[in-house]
């Protein structure tokens, strides 16, 4: 799985004029199922996202993580992330999970990440989203979690 996670002053998503998921200061994730993951992988991916020092601390070192600053979480699904841009000029598809299985793991890492951080917006999978952000640093990483197969 990936995440595209940047850190926000505020983010929001908008489907046909309404906002279906806002958040103040904290983590927009873009979220990518890619062929091969699992439960497994998006687990991990979640834990490494929630865990990941991008906040700072008193001394102004990017040391604390979403939930030591109680920042928000936005979680919106983006196939384009597994896009193979190595040839051409046209990005091909296919390392991207199928629609079935991509759904069933964003809604899988939504609801586990619901249990252990809140607040936790969404996207909607499937839909043509605006995607609106305050980008803070600008600070943005990208964490790739592999199938192990």
């Amino acid at each position: 799985m990936i995440g595209l996670l940047q850190r926000v002053s505020e983010a929001s998503v908008t489907v046909d004029g309404e906002c279906v998921g806002r958040i103040g200061p904290g983590l927009l994730v873009l979220l990518c199922a890619e062929r091969g993951d699992t439960q497994k992988e998006a687990d991990a991916l979640l834990a490494k996202l929630l865990a990941y020092r991008v906040f700072y601390d008193a001394d102004g070192k990017m040391n604390l993580n979403v939930g030591q600053v109680g920042g928000g979480l936005l979680l919106v699904p983006q196939f384009t992330l597994a896009a193979d841009t190595r040839s051409g000029t046209r990005p091909s598809f296919t390392p991207a999970a199928p629609p079935q299985q991509a759904r069933e793991l964003f809604d899988y890492t939504v609801d586990r990440a619901r249990t252990c951080h809140q607040p936790v917006e969404t996207g909607r999978f499937g839909a043509d989203m605006k995607v609106a952000l305050v980008n803070d640093g600008p600070v943005t990483f990208w964490l790739q979690v592999a199938p192990s197969h």
